[in-house]
């Protein structure tokens, strides 16, 4: 059997050594339930999405957590200068939102063959949700988790949105906090060895509403009892959303 290549790789440490003295300037990330992380093997661990500086937030958990973070990121992002360059550099898989390009549960399945854990955020782009719940989600994490029978772990985050707003705005240099906090794995055994639509429908629900869940101690608040649905208000769920004045 070929031995499996060590998880942090020599580049990783050199983006490590240089991005988290920069990275701690804007926050003071507070992490509870890293001993939910596995420390080998594959996993899809899937955090709720408010803005754009959440996959550096979720990047550095993993890290922390002593595990290499990787993403399937637009391939839009892999044009732009120097963060192209940084994302080819670390890994990252590009993906094609359009459908033009590799089907991006093939790519993830890439990442789980080699037994390294996967950041998957389900309701694929930022939330629609007007007060920043997590809104439903897409099947995509569970259906990587059912077929490879691997952990799916639950994860939240509060406090990123005063660094870098959602949809944009400036970037914040002020020191913030930030909080974060990892679910034990999802019980899955409902849904093992189905394939159907429902199942996969079935169990995303119940990840989203565990993910609520989290936010809504890192809040102090109780979440709404269903997820936001943007088509139930006439939004698009891609591309830049300007949200209603309220």
């Amino acid at each position: 059997m070929a031995r499996r290549r060590p998880e942090k790789i020599l580049r990783w440490r050199i983006v490590a050594f240089l991005a988290i003295p920069l990275f701690e300037i804007v926050g003071r990330y507070r992490m509870r339930g890293l001993t939910h992380i596995p420390k080998r093997g594959a996993f899809v661990i899937s955090p709720n999405h408010v803005t754009n500086f959440d996959p550096l937030t979720t990047a550095y958990l993993v890290w922390r957590g002593g595990r290499v973070p990787r993403f399937l990121a637009k391939a839009s992002l892999f044009r732009v200068p120097v963060l192209g360059g940084l994302l080819r550099f670390t890994g990252q898989i590009p993906v094609e939102r359009d459908g033009s390009g590799p089907d991006p549960l093939k790519a993830a399945t890439r990442l789980l063959d080699e037994e390294l854990a996967v950041i998957v955020y389900p309701e694929g782009t930022l939330t629609r949700d007007p007060d920043e719940w997590p809104m439903r989600g897409k099947s995509g994490a569970v259906r990587l988790a059912l077929q490879h029978d691997i952990p799916l772990i639950p994860m939240a985050h509060w406090g990123v949105q005063r660094i870098l707003p959602r949809y944009g705005g400036k970037l914040s240099l002020r020191r913030h906090d930030v909080d974060m906090l990892v679910g034990p794995p999802l019980d899955l055994s409902p849904w093992k060895g189905r394939t159907d639509a429902a199942a996969q429908a079935e169990a995303t629900r119940v990840l989203m509403d565990e993910i609520a869940r989290l936010l809504g101690e890192l809040r102090g608040e109780t979440p709404p009892a269903e997820r936001w649905n943007p088509a139930e208000h006439g939004q698009s769920e891609w591309g830049t959303f300007t949200p209603p004045t309220r």
